[in-house]
Parts: C-alpha cells; structure tokens; sequence
C-alpha cells in the first residue's frame, strides 16, 4: 500500500535537524520540476522574454529531463539547453525505457554508450542520471550488479535509482547501491516503510515527490513543503548532493511547489 511520506514522518532524511538556519554559505540543493513546462497561471512568476527553458532556469537551479525515457535526443540538443541557463543551472537526465523497462538492465552496454552520447552533451551542466525501475522488476544482485558496473565503466558522475519493488529496499540492495555510489530515490508516495529514508550512497539525497493522494495531479500544502525544507537543508552536508524534484506536473502543481521549496532555500 502507498502511504504519504509527509507530514508524519520527521526523520525522513535519516539526518539532523540544523542548530539554526537552513543553509550553511557553501550549500547548495538542486530544486526544480520534471520538465519546464510552465503553467500559464505562474507566468507572472517568471520573466516574460526567453525560451520555457530559459525563463524556467531564471527562478529554479535545476530540471529533471524525463522525456529521454521515451525518446532519444540530439548530442546538439542537450548542448543547446546547457548553453541556455545560467553556470550553477543543472540538469538530471531519465534513463531510455530500453535499459530500464524493456531490457530490465541487463545487456545494456550498447544502450548505455548510446545514452551517454547524447546525454553528455549537457557538459558540465549534467548533475545527475536517473534510473526509475518498473514496479515489477525485483532485485536480483547479480543483475543488479552487473548493469552498475557496466553504468560505471562509462559514467562516473551521480546517478540515482528510483526502485518500485519491496526487494530493493533490503540491506543487499542497499549495499550494493553504495558500493556503486548510487543514491536510492526517496519517493513520494512511498512504496515501501523503508523507502521513507534515502538509501544507497550517502553522498547522493534525490527526492521526487509525485504527488499526493493523487499522484501527478497533487498539490503539498505549505506545512509539508516546510518541513520539507528543513529537511533537505539538514541532508546538504558538505560531500552531499541534494536534490529535490516535483513531478506532480499534469496540472501544473509542480511549478508552485518548486518556488516555495526554493524560497529561502536554494538560491539560482
């Protein structure tokens, strides 16, 4: 059963809470929405001249591409995206539903040096990959193993890993994401008691919030957003990447969501 992961959950970033304060001067958390596309109700929140993306990237520090699961893009395309935000904007790149869904990870070099490819085109603006994994798919380590370790021969940035089955949130997988330096996605709503805590590579903390009751529809009111926040202010320790991703985009929750989360929080 799915179950909400706030407001009832105050050790959900398995970290302290700060003495004072969100953000220590050096930190910074990655907040944004899976995709940019803006409502028109929240264009009064952004500048009027430039592209969706860029006047996207004007307010929120990063985005999520999840249209890369579903279809291949250009090496000059994401070039063309990284050329239009600011230096510190970052990008999380969606895994091709070829290496996730249909080959279920395993023999995917070639997809993997396709991807790649194209996905390295954001330069030095790619923050971090992502792997979603269909609900069906159970942890099986050598397989498991063997796509991390084909992963890692051709990436060395951060990937995180967003598992849908119960089997992925036991000690071996969880071993075996840290011995890879893979973050488990801490999701919302959540699928298993476990995954109301990050796992996987402490370095890495990505929380994608769906929505909820209705996912993808779901706006968080205001009390959870804020204890959201300090939430994610405690997890960006120094080593660690936080980000912070709303996907409850289908009618619009996802941009306001992101703007209160940024606010006071993660400065573009």
């Amino acid at each position: 059963m799915q179950a909400s992961l706030f407001p009832d959950s105050p050790g959900s970033l398995n970290v302290k809470q700060p003495a004072a304060g969100l953000l220590s001067p050096d930190s910074k958390i990655s907040v944004g929405c899976a995709g940019w596309s803006l409502p028109r109700a929240a264009w009064p929140e952004f500048p009027e001249a430039g592209t969706h993306l860029q006047r996207y990237a004007a307010r929120l520090n990063a985005v999520e591409i999840n249209s890369s699961f579903y279809r291949p893009h250009q090496p000059a395309t994401y070039a063309r995206w990284a050329a239009s935000v600011p230096a510190n904007f970052r990008f999380a790149v969606k895994l091709p539903k070829t290496i996730t869904h249909q080959q279920r990870l395993a023999g995917c070099g070639e997809l993997l040096d396709d991807f790649l490819a194209q996905a390295t085109g954001l330069g030095e603006k790619l923050g971090c990959l992502l792997v979603q994994l269909p609900p069906s798919l159970a942890f099986e380590a050598g397989v498991a193993e063997g796509f991390l370790r084909q992963l890692r021969q051709r990436h060395d940035g951060p990937v995180a890993l967003e598992p849908r089955h119960a089997s992925w949130f036991d000690g071996p997988a969880d071993t075996l994401l840290d011995a890879w330096q893979v973050g488990r996605v801490l999701a919302d709503p959540v699928v298993d008691a476990a995954g109301r805590r990050p796992g996987g590579f402490a370095g890495l903390v990505y929380v994608r919030l769906h929505g909820s009751p209705r996912m993808y529809y779901s706006a968080y009111d205001r009390a959870v957003l804020d204890a959201l926040k300090t939430r994610l202010a405690a997890a960006a320790q120094p080593g660690v990447a936080v980000w912070c991703i709303f996907d409850n985009t289908a009618e619009g929750a996802a941009v306001e969501n992101a703007l209160y989360t940024m606010g006071g929080l993660a400065p573009v």
